[in-house]
């Protein structure tokens, strides 16, 4: 009767198991299509709250902002700034000078300008600059490049004549359409990209769907989570941040799924019910991914501690990014895979109680190789690594931004026509803002500061008036940079105005990213630090996983300055790489240290010794890893194909950081410094300490 009874409640107990492992998978699917429908209409109004003036990327308190909010109260609001550049090799001719001025006419008709443009010719007779501003397109970004096209459309050459709009409305403008194209290029790219190498990966016609599907859904909630926390904190979202988050969703995303579809993969072997495998793949490896995600996220929040508003708004932006990532790869996947069974891995099925084809591992071997001499393999990479940030000497001064562009549009061509034929002239102005009262002596203090060619009052209201300050030193010049600390030395409290414009904008820049440099850094080693700390409950092992990338993020920036100037042709380099680049690399790239040493945690406490736990570890993780760091490095590339400078340089230098990592420090130098230090990597934790001796059992006493 017990036996009988016993029997039958295993077999409720398997049938109420059985109809859990159904019931569970369709009601997360169920609730994923809920939340779809909630949140999909909002995906889309992401695009319509990007700001991309170079004014919107800097802290409230520069001058340069402050500049530009004066502006934007001013009668008729923010003026749009253009010049208008005709040339002619050899010189303009009568009838060039007649259409110019006929075309500058029919502008001032078509549009209220703010003055009459006036005619400003070279030296050499070759050029005439008109200058023309208007506050009729306010501060809407489509009024602003329907004018600034209106006047293209207007201003036409021929015949050997040309005519070029530049100024800062037309490089705006310019801007904007770049920025406009970037979600859409990105994400087709990069769902491209992603496709072609899952399906090298797993080698089934079905499989890769699954992934890129759910990573599709993930990049719709973080673009729908993005667009509430501008809506409801304000946070600033750019065309950069934007494309970043859609990088990461991808990226990070596809990185969780190969690692928990590989444990699935081997739990079905172990479990008859894909549910049951499913469960126990979670539980293997959750804990890394969700530290992996954590770190990524902790890195990137520790941008709100920037003073740019572009940093401190990419913090948030990416952190849902990975959110949406690690939520949709750990329910909405698992549910799929548990509900598509054993075939969604056709043809290559793991059936339950089989074993895995035995095969050399390409990791073992390269770790066993390391393992023989692990100290000349730990030199010798260490070595490698410093040589290559030696290269970081090399990179290119900073990014101006007429070089900020791959395909230079009409608007850098013509600060470059400009250039050359007015050397000795600015062409787009340095704008103060002075109280009205005291409009007189800002005028007299500006013309008599040194570089100043010359000073004219404009616009008044609400107290303050409008000054163009012209120098004589081309736009983002050294020359004209000491002419802009020479105004605002001169222009102190006690005048109480404030120097802006364009030129003046890219100082403010450079000057708060490197305070955001030496606040966000330590805090992201920090953020870092501590979740690694309560994972691997050690000290020794996240100090060396946070080494180890360290050390990556040096070795990628120098081969970025043996490549971006002599190879690639930039100008300059983007002032944000090096803070963008170190909290990327240092949050991505402890996620394979934490793949690797989270397996050889496990290891070491089923009781394997410290060189067969690392080995092992390696073995089962290296495979995983090398195909997530190829696709996040992948990724990252493909902001390469992107017409923006910073944009190339941040995912070159992210993608090589990332393959270093994968290929070299994580196979190579972690798994040769574990083998080093042996138990103690997991000092002071209990892990650290040898195992006691079995105590000889007592033998009974003969009778």
């Amino acid at each position: 009767m017990g036996a009988a009874k016993t029997g039958a409640a295993k077999t409720g107990a398997a049938r109420t198991a059985g109809r859990r492992g159904r019931a569970v998978p369709w009601l997360v699917l169920g609730l994923w299509v809920a939340a779809l429908a909630l949140v999909g209409p909002f995906a889309g109004k992401l695009g319509t709250v990007q700001q991309n003036r170079a004014v919107d990327y800097l802290p409230d308190s520069a001058d340069s902002t402050r500049v530009a909010r004066i502006q934007d109260e001013l009668p008729g609001g923010q003026a749009t700034d253009l010049v208008l550049a005709y040339h002619r090799d050899g010189g303009l001719t009568a009838a060039d000078r007649a259409t110019a001025a006929g075309q500058v006419a029919e502008i001032g008709r078509t549009y209220r300008l703010t003055a009459a443009p006036t005619a400003v010719p070279s030296r050499d007779g070759s050029t005439l600059m008109y200058p023309v501003s208007s506050t009729q397109p306010g501060q809407d970004d489509d009024r602003r490049d329907a004018f600034v096209d209106g006047v293209r459309d207007i201003a036409d050459g021929g015949a050997g004549l040309s005519v070029e709009v530049g100024g800062p409305g037309a490089l705006n403008a310019d801007m904007g359409k770049v920025f406009g194209t970037i979600d859409g290029t990105l994400l087709y790219t990069t769902l491209g990209v992603v496709t072609v190498l899952l399906v090298l990966i797993y080698r089934s016609p079905f499989l890769w769907l699954v992934p890129l599907a759910v990573a599709g859904v993930a990049a719709g909630l973080a673009m729908a989570a993005a667009y509430g926390l501008h809506e409801a904190f304000g946070i600033t979202v750019t065309g950069q941040s934007g494309g970043v988050m859609t990088v990461l969703v991808l990226g990070a995303g596809t990185d969780y799924a190969l690692l928990l579809i590989s444990r699935h993969r081997e739990e079905l072997r172990r479990h008859e019910r894909p549910y049951d495998a499913m469960r126990a793949a979670l539980r293997g490896c959750g804990p890394a991914i969700l530290a992996s995600s954590g770190t990524v996220a902790a890195g990137l929040l520790c941008l709100l501690a920037a003073d740019l508003n572009s940093s401190s708004g990419m913090g948030p932006v990416g952190m849902v990014g990975v959110l949406a990532a690690l939520v949709a790869m750990t329910t909405l996947l698992p549910a799929l895979l548990v509900l598509l069974g054993r075939r969604v891995f056709w043809p290559l099925v793991p059936a339950f109680g089989s074993e895995p084809r035995a095969r050399r591992s390409l990791f073992a071997a390269m770790g066993e190789s390391a393992t023989r001499r692990p100290v000349a393999v730990l030199a010798g990479g260490a070595v490698l690594l410093g040589a290559l940030a030696l290269g970081a000497l090399g990179l290119p001064g900073t990014l101006r931004q007429e070089d900020s562009f791959t395909e230079k549009p009409e608007s850098i061509t013509a600060a470059r026509t400009l250039a050359r034929a007015y050397p000795g002239r600015g062409s787009q102005p340095v704008t103060v803002m002075a109280p009205t009262a005291r409009t007189g002596a800002v005028l007299a203090e500006a013309r008599a500061t040194d570089g100043v060619a010359r000073a004219t009052a404009g616009r008044s209201g609400g107290g303050w008036t409008e000054i163009s300050v012209y120098a004589t030193a081309a736009p983002e010049t050294a020359e004209e940079t000491r002419t802009i600390e020479a105004l605002r030395d001169g222009l102190d409290d006690s005048y109480g105005a404030y120097v802006g414009g364009p030129s003046a904008q890219q100082l403010d820049m450079a000057e708060s990213q490197a305070r955001d440099r030496d606040v966000v850094v330590p805090l992201v080693l920090a953020a870092v630090f501590v979740i690694l700390v309560g994972l691997l409950c050690s000290l020794v092992a996240p100090l060396m996983l946070l080494a180890a990338v360290v050390a990556v993020w040096g070795a990628a920036l120098g081969i970025g300055g043996l490549v971006f100037g002599p190879v690639l042709g930039f100008a300059g380099t983007d002032p944000g790489l090096g803070l963008l680049s170190f909290v990327f690399l240092v949050a991505l790239g402890v996620d394979y240290g934490i793949f690797l040493m989270h397996r050889m945690r496990e290891e070491s406490l089923a009781g394997a010794e410290p060189r067969p736990a690392a080995l092992t570890a390696l073995r089962t993780t290296g495979g995983v890893i090398a195909s997530a760091g190829t696709v996040l490095a992948a990724t990252f590339a493909v902001l390469g194909t992107l017409p923006l400078v910073g944009m190339v340089q941040l995912g070159f230098v992210i993608a090589v950081g990332v393959l270093l990592d994968t290929f070299l420090v994580r196979t190579y130098l972690v798994t040769t410094a574990s083998v080093l230090l042996q138990r103690r990597v997991w000092w002071p934790g209990r892990l650290s300490r040898a195992p006691e001796p079995e105590r000889p059992r007592r033998q009974p006493e003969p009778v």
